[in-house]
């Protein structure tokens, strides 16, 4: 079973920046989906069940592409264990949104979202994510976290381990930083710039998706920082 993620950088999908990639993204779930019309389950939870996120996810991939979409809220109401899986059995494609990763991941671990996305995944159901929900799949991750690190900052957290190295979001914005990061844990590494994105085939990055950033993968070579552009149809 081919398992998937498509991993953005950055973006507002509200404002339509990255509607070229959510193209890309709804001709992959309409072709799972075959005959039948394709269902978007979309999360939230970073955002802590923001509801007018999930309400630009809908009219962007309702209202353009014709992909019926739900939401899965569990961060201030008790779901039904029942309906919510439901929800994930019928999804082609789960969506998630950005936000403050680490609130993200404690909860599901603790709401046992996490087992219901990792069910979803095994089986072939694409997912996809945005900013947290782009770097939440690797092994480490930089991002900030408000009710961690209580500032503005940014720290390297642990991720879900699905994929090796340590991601950056929003590389642009935090090139310097994140570089030096990688210089002194000579670690490899992937940097999503806002508008990249990347498909990772079975815990591999086969191929950009990117239009109006890049994505890179970034490794440290005898103390000297080597950088390689993504490309859109090169498997890595």
């Amino acid at each position: 079973m081919k398992k998937r993620i498509i991993a953005i950088g950055g973006g507002e999908i509200k404002d339509k920046t990255t509607l070229q990639i959510d193209e890309k993204i709804a001709a992959f779930a309409k072709e799972r989906a075959g005959d039948r019309r394709a269902n978007a389950l979309f999360i939230p939870t970073a955002s802590h069940d923001f509801m007018p996120y999930y309400n630009s996810f809908h009219k962007v991939y309702t209202g353009i592409f014709d992909i019926k979409t739900d939401v899965a809220l569990t961060v201030y109401r008790e779901p039904d264990p029942e309906r919510l899986k439901e929800k994930f059995l019928k999804a082609d494609v789960i969506y998630v949104g950005g936000g403050d990763t680490v609130f993200m991941l404690e909860h599901w671990k603790k709401s046992g979202m996490l087992d219901l996305i990792k069910e979803a995944y095994e089986r072939g159901v694409i997912v996809c994510g945005l900013s947290a929900g782009a770097i939440c799949w690797f092994e480490e991750m930089y991002t900030d976290s408000p009710e961690v690190l209580q500032d503005d900052s940014y720290a390297i957290f642990p991720g879900l381990n699905w994929i090796k190295g340590i991601i950056s979001p929003h590389y642009g914005r935090r090139v310097l930083d994140f570089d030096e990061i990688i210089l002194y844990n000579k670690k490899a590494a992937v940097g999503l710039e806002d508008l990249s994105a990347v498909e990772i085939s079975n815990g591999k990055i086969v191929r950009s998706l990117s239009f109006g950033g890049n994505a890179y993968n970034i490794c440290c070579d005898n103390g000297e920082l080597i950088k390689s552009v993504i490309q859109p149809c090169t498997v890595l």
